[in-house]
């Protein structure tokens, strides 16, 4: 059974650690409870420590990229950071939202990364999100039944809202980095 376990582990890690167009981590939670005789509450916790180090890993890397992108990127996101957590119920808002959001999760560890924010609570609220958030998928999952891991995999990188909804996130995050938050908001509110 254990092995099971870590395949399970294996493949949402993967999953997590893709910048774009991954399969949405609950349907490979919910799809492997239906195929296998794990216990769902040990799939949900599997699958939402492999989702939190995976997204982890992802805010990394892209904070390993900071050094990389043009300056001007950089002191954009760099500034868009020290905004969002210049405030602590701005950073509990936006930890609040982004942790039950249904949007697609990789292009915000992205931009946290990119941005320098603080990524243990950021990865906590996405943690904690993700058990409630993959345990309601998983309590409703009757409706697929039928449905193979293959299939769920083919509809998320071909279906058009899918990737329409991917798209939009890699622009909005693209434009994180192009927006200039200091011009806008003021030199002294980006400032610690």
């Amino acid at each position: 059974m254990m092995t099971v376990y870590l395949t399970l582990f294996a493949i949402v890690l993967g999953v997590n650690l893709l910048p774009a167009f991954g399969p949405p981590t609950w349907s490979i939670i919910v799809l492997y409870g239906l195929n296998s005789q794990l216990p769902l509450p040990g799939l949900v916790l599997t699958g939402a420590v492999a989702a939190a180090i995976g997204r982890f890993g992802l805010a990394h890397g892209f904070r390993l990229l900071r050094g990389h992108i043009p300056e001007r990127m950089a002191k954009n996101v760099a500034a868009a950071g020290r905004l969002l957590q210049r405030r602590k119920r701005n950073t509990f808002l936006a930890l609040g939202l982004f942790a039950l959001s249904p949007v697609p999760s990789a292009q915000l560890f992205e931009a946290a990364g990119l941005a320098g924010i603080r990524l243990l609570p950021f990865t906590a609220a996405f943690f904690a999100g993700r058990l409630v958030s993959y345990s309601l998928y998983a309590a409703t999952a009757k409706g697929l039944e039928k449905s193979s891991l293959g299939d769920t995999f083919r509809h998320s990188l071909t279906s058009p809202t899918a990737i329409a909804i991917e798209v939009v996130m890699l622009l909005l995050l693209f434009g994180l980095t192009q927006f200039d938050w200091e011009k806008y908001f003021g030199e002294d509110a980006t400032k610690r």
